[in-house]
């Protein structure tokens, strides 16, 4: 474990500033986007585990976090253009999108724009491009599972979570998960989560890892195979160990190894 020293610094986006935390260091830079439910500090598990050189940006999105006072939209394509903001702000040459659900389907969709600069994308327990099975009976119950800390806390033992997390990091998980603004906290179940990207992601030129969790519940692993591999013709998938959907807290370990190892990869190619 490398230790975590980033600087906090606000990013100017459409309509506001979003905060997030940066490192300067030797690159490809690591473009962190969480789930929904999280913030930039989501990462830091992971961050602490990659060395302590490697340079990284990791923003909370538009409505969560301490960006809440941006207003929205907050659909998937508004938070695509908000990373490539942040990405442009900071001058990155060469830098790698890490996305981890939402977030990851917000990395599929910059991605696809074949942005300058990018040298690859690693998918963490991602939604896939286009949704699978999606009711409204489903999206109506998934707007409610934030309401109060007592539903957060049942969707973290029942749905997110394979193993118990630390003390610590379920309270982050907790206030995280109620901090967002109302319409931040429902644009995923009414809007993002079905959203159709799968006629655009086939232009992602650049390789594409996806990380899933072998417990996950949310993006098991075979729905990844079927939904989303055959849509991206450089991804390949990697199952991670004993993790549900919160896999960059419950494993972050082997989270930071494959970010590091695909990396390396890139960079010597």
């Amino acid at each position: 474990m490398t230790g975590y020293t980033p600087i906090g610094r606000y990013f100017e986006v459409e309509g506001g500033r979003l905060y997030g935390h940066v490192r300067e260091g030797s690159g490809p830079a690591l473009v962190f986007l969480h789930y929904w439910g999280g913030s930039h500090r989501t990462w830091r598990p992971v961050i602490e585990h990659l060395n302590a050189g490697q340079a990284f940006v990791s923003t909370d999105h538009r409505g969560w976090g301490r960006s809440t006072a941006v207003p929205g939209p907050y659909g998937i394509e508004q938070l695509a253009d908000d990373a490539q903001s942040v990405i442009d702000a900071l001058g990155c040459s060469e830098y790698v999108v890490v996305g981890h659900s939402m977030g990851g389907k917000t990395a599929q969709v910059l991605a696809s724009r074949q942005p300058s600069g990018l040298r690859g994308v690693v998918l963490v327990a991602p939604a896939p491009p286009a949704p699978v099975g999606i009711t409204a009976h489903f999206q109506d119950v998934l707007s409610h599972a934030y309401d109060t800390a007592e539903s957060v806390e049942q969707g973290i033992d029942q749905v997110l979570t394979v193993s118990a997390l630390p003390e610590e990091l379920r309270q982050q998980v907790v206030e995280d998960s109620l901090r967002p603004a109302e319409d931040a906290r429902l644009a995923w179940p009414r809007q993002g989560l079905v959203e159709d990207f799968s006629g655009v992601v086939g232009t992602i030129g650049v390789p594409v890892l996806v990380l899933a969790g072998s417990h996950d519940q949310v993006d098991p692993p075979q729905v990844l195979r079927e939904h989303l591999l055959p849509l991206i013709p450089t991804a390949t998938l990697t199952e991670l160990h004993h993790t549900g959907h919160l896999s960059p807290l419950e494993v972050p370990d082997q989270v930071a190894a494959h970010i590091s190892s695909f990396v390396a990869a890139i960079s010597a190619a």
